[in-house]
């Protein structure tokens, strides 16, 4: 691959996913500080992400595949969603902000595929290019967290309570409008399937992969993923609230930690995939979920700041052990036949049907330890998705029979 290309695919990666690091880490605190939101309403506005996530394979399969380069749908994407930023910012109300950030979300989510097949269609070797480039990314999310925090001061608890959280929309909408004009100087990425012919509904929701269900340890798994998507909801709704609600400091820099420690245990997965086998490594991403909500639970932002730290850092085991390994489990179990449709489904199941659970719940949680006074029960709030997680991880243990050579489905 050419340097210029290798640039080019780069800076798309580390924009696309500064966009999503500039806004949706601090969103919980904005609604609850500059738009009054409850616990259901704030459920509401993060399950657009989950809706996104279901309607992203129609937008993809049904027009990027067919008639139009991935390229060009990703630029106009992006601009529309330039546009519905800036009605982002100037909402002042849920009611007023929600049909706004649910466009965007089913206008975003669709990207997330897109920046990959453009990426993946400069490739001859993939498997080590990738990697390098889509760790761009990650940074992205790095940069758009340390920016909000160490750079424009938005997210202090005084911050926060005058509006300036709300700028966060107009960073995110200019580096939208930014990769909209960028995308269409990428390489070309043609439809994979010429003339409107291509996979089926079923083949693009995945549903082709439920014959993998009549596997015991497949459907184990599956069920699993669902369920730890319910605390995991948790931490995307409410850790940056908690964060500033505590008086933690800068809290959406520090929350960047959690994307510093995901690339380190990215490096570490092999080893330990290796070593100890997948559900071992399952195993441990689930019980790193449980350890980090009760750090949460039992620390504070004096002397027990630590804690809340180390719940942070511990989001490279609990994303990368679970989710990068279940990739991987799917990928071996569904063999060359059912591969995509197999990512397709799991994808579905977790960012689609477990976060639309989860968002739900943790917002019914919240309203549930909401006092008169405005103050919240964190401590209670942390403890019950700990006890969600430790009760998937001991459903899994007991259920899941060890497999030491993954083979396909047949």
């Amino acid at each position: 691959m050419k340097s210029s290309t290798r640039f080019q695919l780069s800076f798309m990666m580390f924009v696309e996913f500064f966009i999503w690091g500039s806004w949706f880490v601090t969103l919980g605190t904005f609604l609850e500080a500059n738009l009054q939101a409850d616990g259901g309403a704030a459920a509401k506005v993060f399950s657009t992400q989950s809706w996104g996530a279901i309607i992203a394979p129609f937008i993809i399969g049904l027009i990027a595949d067919r008639y139009v380069n991935a390229e060009r749908i990703l630029g106009v994407l992006h601009l529309v969603g330039a546009v519905l930023m800036y009605q982002m910012y100037n909402a002042e109300s849920v009611s007023q902000f929600y049909p706004y950030v649910l466009g965007y979300m089913i206008l975003f989510m669709p990207t997330i595929a897109l920046v990959n097949s453009v990426a993946f269609n400069q490739m001859k070797n993939p498997e080590k290019e990738f990697s390098v480039i889509r760790m761009l990314g990650t940074i992205g999310w790095i940069v758009a967290g340390l920016t909000i925090s160490y750079i424009f001061f938005w997210d202090s608890k005084e911050a926060a309570a005058s509006g300036q959280l709300k700028n966060t929309f107009l960073m995110a909408g200019i580096a939208s409008l930014v990769l909209g004009l960028y995308s269409f100087t990428l390489p070309k990425t043609p439809p994979k399937f010429k003339g409107g012919k291509g996979a089926s509904i079923g083949e693009l929701l995945g549903l082709d992969a439920l014959k993998l269900l009549a596997n015991r340890n497949f459907a184990i798994f599956f069920v699993a993923s669902i369920l730890i998507c319910i605390p995991l909801a948790f931490y995307y709704q409410h850790t940056n609230l908690f964060l500033t609600n505590v008086g933690v400091s800068e809290p959406t820099g520090k929350m960047a930690i959690g994307q510093m420690s995901e690339v380190i245990f990215l490096l570490l997965l092999p080893v330990f995939f290796k070593k100890y086998g997948f559900k071992k490594t399952i195993l441990a991403g689930m019980l790193a979920w449980c350890l980090r909500y009760l750090l949460f639970a039992y620390g504070n932002a004096g002397e027990l700041s630590f804690m809340l730290i180390l719940g942070i850092a511990l989001h490279g085991i609990c994303y990368d052990f679970f989710f990068v390994s279940g990739y991987i489990y799917t990928e071996t179990k569904a063999g060359e036949k059912y591969k995509s449709a197999a990512q397709g489904l799991i994808t579905l199941a977790t960012y689609g049907v477990g976060m639309l659970i989860g968002f739900e719940v943790a917002g019914l949680i919240k309203d549930s330890y909401l006092a008169a006074d405005g103050s919240i029960d964190w401590k209670m709030i942390w403890i019950i998705p700990a006890c969600i997680a430790l009760a998937v991880f001991l459903l899994f243990a007991v259920l899941f029979k060890d497999e030491k050579k993954l083979v396909a489905v047949k």
